[in-house]
Parts: structure tokens; sequence; C-alpha cells
């Protein structure tokens, strides 16, 4: 403990240092050593990370009580920052307590920002970002925040509704004229950090609509094509679709891609369905919602329909394209094609299940392949096989597979084996020529020897001659 003496009087510092820290806002907190010492003070300092440089802090210099409070300084705020606190009285003590921090880790979240709109049987909750809008301390965490949100009617605030909402969203399902309200908190799941509520806010919903919004959306699949529809109460209306891309969108209401775009094919249409191609969207998440008009009126928008490409989509068969050769086939799996004769974008990684038999047997053979293209070996030439396939959807989340294409037939071209038949057969005719030639010159030279022999002398002759050798 550190005391200073000054005229005779204990100056007691401070002790129990505590630094709490709601978004950019930090408060330091401390108890004195003895309430009977008056006219005390206490200021407080602050050390740049990996630095020997105090600074002190603006709104903790000579306060009389046992706390102050100021904005995070412009740091990294996950290096560790150092605060100080002395005590004073006309000459001031030592400091007498020094306590370090990291700024993220002990940071908390505070109550998000938040606008609300009422509609007839809806609310539209805006919410922004706990902290300011240049908060150092959320910075990098814009995108990471998710709400959650309770919402009652004013008159009865046991019936309750939690629901987890995105920063620009739609509560539905509200009775008209009547007076909700609710409160909202962030958090950060990856961080484990979980805020406080925001202050009780609460509004009125208006008058009922002339015309009601559309409602009971639902997406399907037919004919390779995305089938909207929906249920109207009123007759002699119009309607028009939108769509939005991304949940991404949805947790960033003020980026460019928050947009809602319009569906050529369904605007201004009389029907409660509307049918778009599906290579419209590309693979992701999306949102859809409609909307009527008596042509002087329009309702507000439909409850907003999310879908997800690979979850509704239908994995449709293959097109076969075979070629033959002599002991083999060469495949290629080709997209199908929509009642325009366009191929079906599937955005879906697929692999294929090819069946394979011969013409004229019952015997099949299950072949597996990852890629489209690919060759089936080893076949018997002059064959007629037959084949179908079907698509599987490579994804561990779903077990999704087309139905077997139609069948595909191809005989194999003629294989090799006339041809070596062919070289074996001249390799012989070879072989049978140069032994009859053979034969024949041993034959020659047979006969030339017994019916036409030389008339040269024998060589040993010329023992049987006593003189000099005759010529």
């Amino acid at each position: 403990v550190i005391v200073a003496f000054i005229g005779g009087i204990n100056l007691n510092c401070s002790q129990n240092l505590e630094v709490n820290i709601i978004d950019d806002n930090v408060t330091l907190k401390w108890n004195r050593r003895d309430e009977s010492v008056r006219n005390t003070t206490f200021s407080a300092d602050y050390e740049k990370p990996e630095t020997d440089n105090w600074i002190r802090l603006p709104g903790c210099q000579h306060v009389t009580g046992t706390e102050c409070s100021f904005s995070l300084p412009v740091l990294n705020v996950f290096k560790e920052i150092k605060f100080r606190v002395r005590a004073e009285q006309g000459i001031t003590s030592s400091w007498c307590e020094v306590i370090s921090i990291t700024p993220f880790a002990k940071a908390q979240i505070g109550p998000p920002g938040v606008h609300l709109e009422a509609e007839d049987t809806a609310i539209i909750v805006k919410l922004s970002s706990p902290g300011t809008k240049d908060s150092i301390i959320w910075a990098l965490e814009g995108s990471s925040f998710l709400y959650s949100l309770v919402i009652w009617k004013n008159s009865s605030s046991v019936e309750r509704r939690t629901k987890n909402v995105y920063p620009r969203d739609t509560i539905y399902e509200l009775s008209p004229e009547t007076t909700y309200c609710l409160k909202v908190k962030a958090e950060i799941l990856v961080l484990r950090k979980v805020g406080v509520y925001s202050p009780v806010y609460c509004i009125n919903t208006t008058v009922e609509n002339k015309i009601p919004r559309p409602e009971n959306l639902d997406v399907s699949v037919k004919n390779q094509r995305y089938v909207l529809k929906w249920d109207h109460a009123f007759a002699n209306v119009t309607f028009r679709v939108q769509w939005l891309q991304s949940a991404f969108a949805k947790r960033n209401p003020g980026s460019h891609l928050y947009q809602w775009k319009q569906i050529t094919d369904c605007e201004n249409i009389t029907t409660t369905q509307c049918v778009f191609p599906q290579n419209l969207f590309l693979r992701g998440i999306y949102y859809l919602r409609v909307q009527a008009s008596d042509g002087n009126n329009s309702s507000f928008w439909s409850e907003e329909k999310r879908f997800d490409i690979e979850i509704i989509s239908i994995i449709h068969p293959p097109i076969i394209n075979v070629k033959s050769t002599s002991d083999s086939l060469r495949i290629y799996m080709d997209a199908p094609q929509d009642s325009e004769n366009e191929p079906v974008n599937q955005h879906v990684p697929l692999s294929y299940e090819i069946i394979l038999w011969k013409n004229t047997s019952n015997a099949e053979r299950k072949i597996l392949e990852n890629n489209r293209d690919f060759t089936i070996p080893h076949l018997q030439p002059l064959t007629v096989y037959c084949l179908k396939a079907r698509a599987h959807l490579v994804d561990k989340k779903q077990n999704k597979s087309s139905i077997f294409s139609d069948a595909v037939c191809e005989k194999t071209k003629p294989g090799n084996s006339s041809k070596s038949w062919l070289i074996a057969g001249i390799c012989l005719g070879l072989f049978a020529l140069i032994a009859v030639v053979y034969f024949v010159k041993v034959l020659q030279k047979a006969i030339t020897y017994v019916f036409f022999p030389s008339l040269k002398p024998s060589s040993n002759i010329d023992k049987f001659f006593f003189g000099a050798p005759v010529k």
C-alpha cells in the first residue's frame, strides 16, 4: 500500500481498480481507502501498447467520485493496454494501482440501434450494429452480429415471441391497430459474446390495408422450371414477384447487393402462380416476395419466401451420347434440355451411375463415374450393348438422385482379330513359299548330282600315278 502524507493527513490511494468496456465506452472504477479524507480527487492515465508513454485520459482528471468514463483510445484493440489511478489532495500522491487488459477480450456487446416502421399486420425492424458508426472495437465484426428479438402486445406482456432477425427484417402475423413492444440484443457466436438487450420500443400497427398481402408462398419444380404459388383473397387484381439473392445481403442491407429485382415473367400477371426458368438463379440462397395491385392501390409485400437452390432443385437424368470402337464405348453425359431445347443449368457437382448390359442378355453391370466423359473398355466387338444412367448429387448434406435416363444401345465395331488372322495368313504363306523354294533347290541339287555328275576327277586320284601330275 502506498500512502502519501499531506499536512499530517494520510492520503490513502485508491484500491480494487476495475475496467468495464461496452462497445467503445470504457469505465474505470475504484474504491476509496479512507472515506473520512475530504477534498480528495483522482486522476487516471493509460499507457500505449509496447511503449513507456503514459497519456492522460480525458474525462478522468481530478474527478471527485470513484469512477470515470471515456471513449476507447484509437489503439490496436488486440494489444494489451495499461491503466493507472492516483489520489490527489493539493499535492498528488504516487500512482497507486496499475491494471493491464486487452480491450477486445474485455469488451462487452452493447444494445443495437433500433428503428421501427408499422404496417397493418407487420412491423418492419431496422437494426444498426452496436457501437458507433466509426466503432474501433467492432470494426471487423459488422457482418458477424446475429440479432435476437422479443416482441409482445403492450396489453399482454405474457404472450411473448422470440425470433432471430436480420438487420432489416419484418415481423409478420400481427394484428392491425394494436400496440406492440419489443427489445433486441446482438451476439457474436464465434466469440461467444452475448450483448445486453436494447431499451423497450413500442409502436402501433396501422389500419388494415384495402388490399391484403398475398399469403402462403410455395416454390416447387416442374418440367425443369420453378413454379411459385400463393393465395390471395381478391379477384381482379394483378401481381408482381421480386427476388433477392443470398443471406449475405440480408446481413448487410446497406450494401449494393441488397436490391430486390423484378422477375420479368412475373410482372402484371393475373394468376396466383408464376413460372420461370431454373437458369434464372445460380447456386445459392434466394428470397421471393409478391405484391398485389388493383391499379389504384397496392398491398404490402408478402412475407418473404426463402429457398435454397440445392435443396429445392430436382436432379435431372443426363442425356447419354455414345461413340463405339472395336472393344469399347466412349460415353459423354450431357445436360438435359428444357422445353425450348436449351440445356438445363445444374449448378451442383454430380456423379453418375451407369447400368450396362448386352442386348441379348439380362446380366447387368454397374459402373460409377465422377466424370462426364469416360470410356468403358474390354467389350466384345460386333456386339450390341445397352446402357442407362442417373445422376447423384455430390453433397454430404443431401442424398438426392435423378431417375434413370432412357436406355441407349450401340453396336461395337469389328475387332482387331480379322487383321490378326490376315497377318498370320500372310506370314504362313511366306513361310510356305520359303519352304517350297528351299525344297525345289534341294531337289534340283539331287537330280543334278545323280543324272549330271561333274567330270572333274577326284582330288585323291594322283596317288595312282608314279610320275608328274597329269592334267
